[in-house]
């Protein structure tokens, strides 16, 4: 493919215009001013279009597009165990399946080009993603209540071992499989010691919900002698490989001093924190500290959209006024979370940045529409005026994946029916 006249978003955040952009595979092969002397195929106008990176979700639960707009205006244990848990507790595989393809159509449609994933029967979540051409790093976490359970007799385990056995590479590397615990407060000392044994023997990374909540955070505290969720996860060797801890709201000055320490990527979720009234992240504390940072969406069951140009804007604005300061978290900042930071959270070292060499996952803005003019500056427009919808198209790893209205890679039309018809019948049984 070979895109034509076409500006481009570069890493220091300047536009270059009347580009030309071919891809070779699943590979940028070319990037110049100048139109290449080889065939790439299929040309297409890049007029008024900008392309730039795809976005990287770095937390997500994306089956729960099965429970969007359910259990609203509740605090967050309370619409976990009032309604969150009950309603997944009956969800079956093939309903796992198309809520992950719905989800995929979604964020194929807001640019997500790949995204960090914790959730249950993940070899089905596996098998939509491998089916429609998205990115996903995929756990299924862990979780014990039992203080005498051993990690390797636990079926969650057993599912999470079969899964990086089995999964981890496929799709030509698309799919990365990690380990996951869910949270200090829904796991045992046991399990976790256990894990990090495991993490320890085997390298794989690790997904976990770190200090999302006050009530969690400080009830690690008493539950494991003053040792906050950071610090306990860290004594346990849970932080001695690649991780991503989601959320990070109520961690402390030490707790920011380990997470540098041992390169943990800090997956701030800013939607589905200020609406389930969890507290504000403090991302240029985190950076101060030379933390990486990257934006999740998670769950539409608690941010009920995966616009990830809309979890951009309020990761640019919270601590704006949170800290009193305008001049925080700049517009190449927010792109450089959304982007690259993200790639790097997951592993995926040659993405994120549109280069030549690198993967090509990328979109395509409509720059025509009225909201994204005048340009004073790009990173500011895109930031702060663009919405979901000026995304045209979506490119992962060389393949249109969405392109105005249409998903060459999904049949929407049946994966909404068949998310709507579990619905309904998960529905008639609480």
């Amino acid at each position: 493919m070979l895109l034509e006249n076409i500006s481009v978003l570069l890493d220091d955040g300047s536009v270059r215009e009347n580009m030309f952009l071919g891809i070779d595979g699943d590979r940028i092969d070319y990037l110049d001013s100048r139109p290449p002397e080889r065939d790439y195929g299929e040309a297409m106008s890049g007029r008024n279009r900008l392309a730039m990176p795809g976005f990287f979700n770095a937390h997500a639960h994306s089956p729960m597009t099965m429970l969007r707009g359910y259990g609203e205006n509740l605090k967050l244990h309370d619409w976990l165990n009032q309604k969150i848990f009950p309603f997944e507790d009956r969800m079956q595989r093939e309903d796992v399946y198309y809520a992950t393809l719905l989800a995929m159509a979604e964020s194929f449609r807001y640019g997500i080009v790949s995204s960090t994933e914790m959730y249950f029967y993940a070899e089905d979540i596996a098998r939509a993603v491998l089916d429609c051409g998205a990115k996903m790093n995929l756990c299924r976490a862990l979780v014990s209540f039992d203080p005498e359970e051993e990690m390797r007799e636990s079926r969650f385990f057993k599912e999470a071992d079969a899964l990086l056995r089995d999964y981890d590479g496929l799709g030509d590397g698309r799919l990365k499989v990690e380990m996951g615990l869910h949270a200090e407060f829904t796991s045992t000392e046991k399990l976790v010691e256990q894990l990090g044994e495991f993490l320890g023997e085997t390298g794989a990374a690790l997904h976990v919900h770190v200090s999302e909540t006050k009530e969690e955070h400080e009830g690690c505290k008493s539950r494991h002698e003053g040792r906050t969720p950071v610090r306990y996860l860290a004594d346990n060797g849970l932080f001695d490989v690649r991780a991503t801890a989601a959320h990070c709201v109520w961690v402390e000055d030490e707790d920011m001093d380990i997470l540098r320490e041992k390169g943990v990527t800090v997956a701030t979720c800013p939607i589905s924190n200020l609406k389930l009234a969890s507290g504000i992240c403090k991302v240029p504390a985190l950076w101060e500290k030379g933390i990486n940072v990257a934006i999740g969406t998670d769950s539409v069951a608690s941010n009920n959209s995966l616009n990830y140009l809309n979890d951009m804007k309020f990761f640019a604005l919270v601590n704006k006024e949170r800290r009193d300061d305008p001049t925080l978290i700049t517009p190449h900042e927010t792109l450089e979370a959304a982007t690259w930071r993200g790639a790097q959270s997951q592993g995926r070292e040659d993405c994120g940045r549109i280069v030549a060499g690198n993967k090509a996952d990328l979109i395509l803005l409509d720059t025509s529409a009225p909201n994204m003019h005048p340009v004073h500056d790009m990173e500011t427009n895109i930031v702060y005026a663009a919405s979901g919808g000026d995304v045209s198209m979506t490119i992962i790893d060389g393949r249109v994946v969405y392109e105005d209205g249409r998903w060459p890679t999904l049949d929407v039309e049946r994966t909404i029916f068949m998310v709507n018809a579990a619905k309904e019948r998960i529905l008639a049984t609480l």
